[in-house]
């Protein structure tokens, strides 16, 4: 009889070992029984890019009273006017079954339930799926921004991927070219990685004649990822020996004051603008998330959070007003540079979806539902506000699957998205 394979057993090559899934193998035989087959594995650019408010946005002053197109304008849509044709404003909508409040951000684009439990896992967030799909037809296949630390972008498997909160870093990966000798390093460093792919090629063959045939199509979808990180690789390598674009302006300076988180916003709102503009990437995100204490905007004296949670005081709202407004004029910004910037015979932000929104339904309780969300540019037909169940909400994945076939994606679902949003139509 055959030695069954452990979950201990890993390929090894290089001098790095890579432990392997859970196999029905590796199971006793009454737990073998239950495990189910994985899951099947199913030339204008079009880009997105999307933005969390970690700390919501004053839904009484965001939602307008009326429906449809012709809208009257909120206090903060004013903000946006010359862009009313260019975004649609979307009420009524969720993600179903996450609750946690501060820790919904987890799942903002996910909508993986309950992050608030000690039992959350992630699953891949909206950028990352489309990375997958169209992240190899540009240097990078997605860029994680933010603010002070959080991020949105969450690899297949629940992880989190780091976001960079240094424009001045964000800058150099984009634009700076090292040393020939950082170059040569950096390329061999990217071989390395193939060479441990290769290593541990034979060995997978031989692995597979020793288990099932249900273990046999698990192992084929595991190192069919690993091929494709090994093909990454490979195009990392060949993006490594071409120069990196030049922009001709001077490399942000970055902001030391922590609280600063207009200043940090606009600075990373540049970036995104020049990384889309130069076609370095095509998927972003942007976590703004304050650092505590009192942002230098005039008229605030008091911390971010302790405003968020208002309970509808008349001065903290005040003050809420005073820090969201100039969060939406720094929205306006980048639309206007996606807007004035040509690509081709259209607009940058023709190609370019811009989700902008919360977590929070309302800050001040904690509440994840009506989601404030807006959906800027990316060549659809906007001017409308979209009013959705207050009560039973839609679905805000929907929105993400019209998002995903704008890219070129072909899917129907996305998360808990089944189909596409009524009423978002491509222009």
């Amino acid at each position: 009889m055959k030695n069954r394979p452990t979950r201990r057993t890993f390929l090894r090559g290089a001098g790095v070992a890579m432990g392997l899934p859970m196999l029905e193998s590796m199971l006793p035989r009454t737990a073998a029984t239950a495990v189910a087959a994985a899951v099947d594995p199913r030339k204008a650019p079009h880009r997105m890019v999307c933005v969390c408010t970690a700390l919501g946005i004053e839904p009484q002053h965001l939602f307008p009273q009326q429906s449809g197109r012709g809208y009257r304008l909120s206090p903060y849509l004013q903000v946006l006017e010359k862009f009313r044709d260019d975004f649609t404003v979307f009420s009524g909508v969720s993600h179903p079954d996450v609750d946690g409040g501060h820790s919904a951000l987890n799942s903002y684009l996910t909508a993986a339930p309950h992050p608030g439990s000690s039992s959350f896992r992630n699953s891949i967030s909206l950028d990352q799926f489309a990375a997958e799909k169209i992240g190899s037809e540009t240097r990078f296949a997605s860029l994680a921004l933010c603010t002070n630390g959080g991020s949105l972008s969450v690899t297949r498997n629940g992880t989190p991927i780091p976001a960079e909160r240094r424009p001045s870093a964000m800058f150099s990966k984009l634009f700076l070219t090292g040393s020939p000798k950082e170059v040569r390093q950096q390329v061999q460093r990217l071989k390395d990685g193939q060479s441990i792919m290769d290593t541990v090629s034979e060995q997978t063959r031989r692995l597979q004649g020793q288990v099932g045939t249900r273990d046999r199509q698990r192992l084929d979808e595991y190192f069919t990822s690993v091929r494709e990180v090994e093909q990454r690789l490979t195009r990392a390598e060949e993006w490594s020996k071409k120069p990196k674009p030049k922009v001709n302006v001077p490399p942000p300076q970055d902001i030391a004051e922590k609280t600063d988180l207009i200043g940090k916003t606009k600075l990373m709102y540049d970036l995104v603008h020049l990384a889309f503009q130069t076609d370095s990437t095509r998927v972003i995100t942007l976590s703004v998330d304050p650092a505590g204490g009192v942002p230098p905007v005039k008229g605030v004296t008091m911390d971010h959070h302790n405003l968020s949670h208002h309970g509808k005081d008349p001065e903290k709202l005040a003050q809420l007003w005073a820090i969201e407004t100039e969060q939406m004029r720094q929205l306006a910004g980048l639309l206007q540079k996606l807007k004035q910037t040509q690509e081709q015979d259209q607009t940058l932000l023709d190609r370019t979806m811009v989700l902008y929104g919360s977590n929070l339904g309302n800050s001040s309780s904690h509440s994840t539902k009506n989601m404030p969300m807006i959906l800027a540019g990316g060549g659809f037909r906007h001017g409308q506000h979209l009013v959705f169940d207050l009560e039973n909400n839609t679905p805000l994945c929907k929105v993400y699957v019209s998002m995903l076939q704008r890219m070129g994606i072909e899917t129907e679902t996305f998360a808990t998205g089944k189909g596409t949003i009524s009423g978002l139509e491509a222009a």
